[in-house]
Order: structure tokens, then sequence, then C-alpha cells
């Protein structure tokens, strides 16, 4: 029989086993482990015939067969039983066919080739041995092993005293001689051995043979000496026996106590490095709160090294207003919940105070569960609160700001915007919109092209740009600036801040007309100092003028004696009568005319100075009909005809009429050279027209058919010094509007579908009041 290395060791174990008369199903277990170390032998089975229940059962924690067909308990062996009474062994084909319930289960594990040898292990409890064979296996080899374990199978002496108690050890157990050699083991040690696969001499330390000479000849005990199996390590103690020349050699399998000592001074030496080496405090405390111990980061916190604070109170540390509150809520959530945290400050030796985040846990009683120690660690929060504060503050600044805040991601999309910018913007918390739907198109497009690129590399952009307000569409200015940041991850985001400048421009727009009209004051000023003094140098040729038609007329009057009363009408006793009579008459209207432009320059003086103007109630259609009589010698020469539409019984108006009668003046020849500049030698005509509105005002239109004028020329048409004309001065109609409404009307023009309107309103309430 061609037999495994292993095989005369698990024989030997198995043997034992019998000879210490262990329970069966460790001698089942160790006679299967034995039959299948052999090369014959693939799979083995012992069942144990159950006699109440007639049927072979498994032994109990082996892994046996599936269970038979149909009914359990209905099940019986009693065939099989009695066909193995007579039998050295039967093949599994026979067993087959066989009406049991062992067949069924063979059937179910799939068993073809193999057999079953009874075999018992006690005399009072029979059994079979159940092999799965080998193809080569023959029969001659099957009746030698039955023949054999039957011979085996056959009960041994019991030991009795000592060897019986080193069978019962569960320690493992050896007997040494005096050279060392192994010449018996116990149970334990035996199993052990089966199940490594090694002889006894192997499990025992290398120098097991000098540890038991030493032993016998020291007359002492040698404990604890190590030996390795691999991962396995043994602890042996040699125990002398000085009568027997013998060695006792007890061992145990000490790998896990000592994996674990090892992890320990591991975790012991990796905790010592750690307290002593971590920023935060370890420490520990009585219920109270005193302190029992401490890492040495207390002399980095506060200042006491761990032997000074032993024995102190924590309390006595903490800042004097919170003592009571703290120390109550910290053993209140002790007791109850067994951990707390609680943020608090707490005094350094050197008198300051700090911010501290304790972190404790508390450690009970097995049995009453009452908290007997308290473990905390605790750091240094000093700068995180001060850093959120000063985070507080900032948003709060932000958030109170009257410009416009907005935060912004890689996305475009709004992550915060301040009050100010969700009030001018109307935007609310959730959803943000984008940057989009607030800038204008224009604006986002310079944006993504230089904002974020100059914002990333120079940290900073400033444009100016329109944001939208709200769902509304309307826009206003803003001077926008664009700032790049970077989160504690890393993260990217950016912030614009946008001042409304809707305010300013109001302001500059007002400024710049502020300077404009400064501008034209000052013009006005130097405009009324000169023409006072053209004023003051054309009186002189104007009083030469009236003086020199006096004369002439004198000297008329001396070559013919008057026919009348009159100085300026002669009779026509001469032949040169009719001829003198027209030279009368130029110089009469030479003498007229002289005399009204020096009324007129002394008017303008004093309406320039602000003096006293010389109100009289006029008769507006007379004051038209002398204006166009003074224009009407132009007129004729450019073949324009001057129409009279005057409206009758007209109240009077009270007003100063050579400074109205100038106004008209200067209507009707704007409207003359409108008219020659549009029909150049061609009839054309020129309207005036007097009436009294409705809201008691008298009105005087003056209508030309000239071109008209441009949106921009009728703008500023009445601001002065601006003309179309290329030899104007652009004062006429810009004085004749501030001589109106010195007299409380107004001066407008208006677009007509053929020509342009000038109209003057003049109130009449106010001038019928007047005295």
């Amino acid at each position: 029989m061609d037999q495994d290395n292993t095989f005369p060791l698990l024989l030997r174990n198995w043997l034992r086993l019998q000879q210490d008369r262990m329970p069966r199903s460790q001698r089942a277990a160790g006679l299967c482990r034995m039959m299948a170390s052999t090369p014959e032998v693939r799979r083995a089975f012992y069942l144990f015939w159950q006699a109440d229940a007639g049927v072979y059962d498994d032994a109990e924690g082996q892994a046996g067969l599936p269970p038979g067909p149909g009914d359990p308990f209905l099940a019986s062996d009693h065939a099989l039983h009695q066909r193995l009474a007579g039998e050295t062994a039967l093949s599994l084909s026979e067993l087959r066919v066989l009406p049991c319930w062992l067949a069924g289960r063979v059937r179910r594990a799939a068993l073809h080739h193999g057999a079953i040898l009874p075999l018992s292990l006690d005399d009072d409890s029979p059994g079979l041995l159940l092999l799965e064979l080998s193809p080569h296996c023959g029969s001659q080899w099957l009746l030698s092993l039955a023949a054999m374990l039957n011979q085996l199978a056959r009960p041994l002496p019991h030991r009795e005293g000592a060897f019986a108690l080193l069978s019962n050890d569960p320690q493992l157990m050896a007997v040494l001689d005096n050279h060392g050699q192994a010449v018996d083991t116990n149970h334990a040690l035996q199993q052990w051995l089966g199940e490594h696969h090694i002889d006894a001499g192997t499990c025992l330390p290398i120098n097991h043979q000098a540890l038991a000479t030493a032993c016998l000849s020291q007359g002492r005990a040698i404990v604890d000496v190590e030996a390795r199996l691999g991962d396995r390590i043994l602890l042996w103690s040699f125990i002398p026996d000085l009568p027997g020349q013998r060695i006792l050699a007890r061992g145990r399998d000490a790998t896990e106590q000592l994996r674990n000592e090892k992890a320990g001074n591991r975790a012991r030496r990796l905790y010592r490095l750690i307290t002593e080496n971590t920023t935060d405090l370890i420490s520990r405390h009585t219920p109270d709160g005193v302190f029992l111990d401490a890492s040495p980061a207390s002399w980095g916190l506060l200042g006491y090294w761990p032997e000074q604070l032993r024995g102190t109170a924590v309390r006595t540390l903490f800042h004097e207003q919170d003592r009571e509150r703290l120390q109550q809520q910290a053993k209140a959530a002790l007791e109850e919940l067994g951990y707390h945290t609680m943020t608090y400050q707490i005094r350094h030796r050197r008198g300051h105070y700090l911010w501290f985040e304790t972190a404790s846990h508390a450690i009970r009683e097995t049995y009453t569960g009452a908290v007997v120690e308290v473990v905390s660690v605790t750091r240094d929060i000093t700068a995180r609160v001060r850093a959120e504060e000063n985070r507080r503050r900032l948003a709060e600044v932000v958030e109170a700001n009257t410009d416009l805040v907005l935060f912004v991601g890689l996305d475009e999309r709004l992550t915060y915007a301040n009050r100010a910018a969700r009030e001018a913007l109307a935007i609310g918390p959730d959803p943000w919109p984008d940057l989009a739907e607030l800038f204008a198109a224009e604006d986002i497009r310079r944006l993504r092209e230089q904002g974020w690129n100059s914002a990333r590399e120079q940290g900073v952009w400033t444009s100016e740009a329109q944001l939208r307000a709200g769902d509304s569409g309307e826009s206003f200015p803003v001077s926008l600036v664009l700032l790049a940041h970077r989160g504690a991850g890393n993260d990217q985001y950016y912030s614009l801040v946008a001042r409304d400048m809707t305010e300013r421009a109001l302001r500059e727009a007002q400024q710049r007309r502020h300077q404009n009209e400064l501008a034209q004051s000052s013009r006005l000023i130097a405009m009324g100092e000169l023409a006072s003094g053209i004023a003051h140098e054309i009186n002189q040729p104007l009083a030469a003028i009236s003086n020199y038609a006096a004369a002439s007329l004198r000297h008329l009057r001396s070559l013919q004696s008057p026919v009348h009363d009159s100085p300026t009408e002669y009779g026509p006793a001469s032949a040169a009568g009719p001829k003198i009579e027209k030279v009368a008459q130029g110089l009469n209207r030479i003498s007229e005319h002289a005399h009204h432009a020096s009324e007129v320059i002394r008017r303008l003086r004093a309406f320039l100075r602000k003096g006293q103007r010389r109100l009289e109630a006029l008769d507006i259609n007379t004051v038209a009909n002398q204006a166009i009589h003074l224009c009407a010698w132009e007129a004729e020469s450019h073949r324009i005809t001057i129409a009279r539409q005057f409206a009758v019984d007209l109240p009077p108006l009270y007003a100063d009429r050579i400074l109205l009668e100038q106004v008209l003046v200067n209507l009707l020849r704007n409207a003359l050279d409108a008219n020659r500049e549009r029909w150049p030698e061609q009839p054309s005509e020129i309207t005036v027209a007097t009436l009294r509105a409705p809201d008691n005002f008298l009105v005087i239109r003056v209508i030309d058919q000239g071109a008209g004028a441009d949106p921009e020329t009728l703008k500023h048409m009445f601001t002065p010094f601006y003309t179309s004309k290329p030899d104007g001065l652009g004062l006429g109609l810009s004085m004749s509007r501030s001589v109106i409404e010195g007299l409380g009307g107004e001066l407008n023009a208006r677009l007509l579908e053929h020509g342009l309107e000038l109209y003057c309103r003049l109130p009449l309430a106010h001038n019928e009041e007047t005295p």
C-alpha cells in the first residue's frame, strides 16, 4: 500500500485517540483524515448506527452526506445493517440497489466508485466507513484495509495516572527522555500536529535537546522558550522529573498573544508619539473637571506644563462670566449623552484669553454606568474665531454697501448679490440669473474678451457698462470693477462692484449746462457792454443826422413863404414848389427815422442795464402796422407781399412800445430773409396775424413761405450766437425772446407744411391789471 508521508503520523494520532477514549466524534474525524491522506481515497465518511432511528448518521461536527429522497421520518437503513452483518466490504454499486436511506444519500452525493467497510470504534457503537476510491484501486487493497482497520479499532488498554492527566490537558504536552527525544504526547499536541502535518520534534525549540539536558542537570524548570513554526509562535516550558530522568515539555500557541502584545506596544508608542507631538491638548479629568493628566501641548497652548495642571480645576481657567454655565452644561451633557463639544474662552498663564474648542468623552463604570473619568481633546481656534468675525464684519459691510456687489462663478452665474444689487436689479435669491440677463450684449462681449483674462492676470479690471433692472428692461450706467479671487480649495470666482452713475451723469449734465449758461451769460454781458458802447457811438451821428435834417428844413422855409402854419408845408407859388415839397418830405422822413433809431437804442440800453421799462396801453394792431411800415420798403424791393390778418376789438396791451415794435421788426426781417432765400426774384407772401387766445393771451403770428428749419436748427434757434446765416450774429431772436419773456410772455417757433411760424404770446390778464 502506497502511503503518504503524513499517514504514519495521522495513524499514530488516531491510535492515541482510541487509547485515550476521546469522544467518538473526534476519533471518527481522525479516522477520516487518516484515510483521506492515502492516494487511493478521495473522500472518507464515518457513519454511526442509530438503533432508535434505524439509520446510519454522520458524526457530530462532520461535513456529511446530503439527505436522501422522500420523507425523512420514514427513512430506514435496516436492510443495509442486516447485509453488513455478514460482509467484510460492500461496493457502492451493490449499495445502490438496496432499499435503504443511505443508498439515496449516496446517489445525491454523486458517489460512483467506492466501498463500505463495517467498522466499530466501540463495542457498543457499530458503524461503517464509506470511502470514495480512485478508479485504479483494487479489491485486494480494500480487503487488506478492512482487516487492518478492524484489528486497529480494537479497544486498547486505558492509560492511568499521569499519562491520563496528560491526555486530558488542553495544553500541548510531550514527555522527553534525558536526550530530548519525545517518548509520548497528549491528545492536544497530537491534534495540533495532525492539523499542521508535522512531527513532535519539529514543533519544539530548535535547541530543545540542550534545554532538556540543562533542565535535568540544573534541576529547575526552564519557561517560555520560543519556537517558530512558519507564522505561528509556540512558547514551551521544560519541567524536570529528576527520579525518572524525564522532562515534561508543556507548550501553548502564543501567536495571537504575542501579536497583540506587539500591536499594543506599537499602539502605545504611537499614542505617546501623537500625544507628545500633536498641537492639540489631550487631557484626562475627574467628573468634576479636575486635571488628572495632560499632554505636553499644554505648554504651547496654555503656558502650563502637564505637571502644573494636575490637580487643577478646569473652571478656574474659564472666563469668569462663563464658569458656572460651561461647567453645568458639560456635566449634564456627559452624564446624559456621554460626549460634549463646546467653544469657550480660556485664560493663558500670561493673563490674556484665547478661544478654545473642546470635545469631551465620558468613561463609565462597567456595571453602574456612572461617569468615572473624562477624556478631552482641545484645540486653539482663536485664529478661526477672529477670521470668522472678520468675515462676518466684511459680509455686513458688503451687504450694507450702497454700491452693487455681485459674486460670479466661472459659469457666469451669480452666487451672491448684496441688498443694493437685489433692489436695483429686482432679483431674488433663487434662482440667481446669468450675467447675460443683466448686461447689454456689447458689455458681455467686452467682459468675455477682456474682463476675465485681465482680472485673472492683473487681479482687477475696470470698465463702464449698462445694467438692466430686472424684467422692466430699463438700463442705467454703472462704473464696473471686476476682481478675481481664489477660495480655500483653489476654486476661482469673481466679484463685480458696480457703482450707479445715473446721478453723476445728471450732475455732470447739469454742470455742463451751468457752465454753458455761465459762458452765455458772460458773452451776453460782454455783448451788452459792447452794444452799450456802440449805442453811445451811434447816438452822435444820429443826433447829427437829426440836426442836419432840421437845418435843411429851416433853409427850405427861408426860400419861400409858407402857405400854412405847418413849417413843413409850402404853397405852390413857386415853380420849384413840388420839388421842394418832395425834399421836405424826405427830410421829414429822415428826421422821423433818426428819432426812432435813437429811441430804440435808448430803450435797448435801458433793457440791457435792467432799467425801468416804459409801459403804456398799446393797440397791438397799431404796433404791428408800424413794424410792417418800417419793413415795407425792403419787402417791396424783393416782391414780397405782407398780408394782415388782424382781429378786431382787441383789448389794449400794456408793454414797452419801442421794444415790442423792435421784436416784431426782427421777426419780419427773419421772414423776409427766409422768403428771399427760397423765392429769389419771385413773388411771395408773409402773413402777420393777431388774435386773442382762449387762455387770455394775445398772440402775434408771423408766417413765412421759406424753406423751414431742420430739427437741430429749430432746437437751437433762440440760443445766443447761434445762426444759420453766413453773416449773422445769432443775437436777434435770442434778444427778442428775452424782451418777450421780460414782458411775461413767450416767443417760440413751429414748423409748418410750407414755411415757418414765429409767434409771440403775451399775457393779457396781467396787462389788464397793470395801471
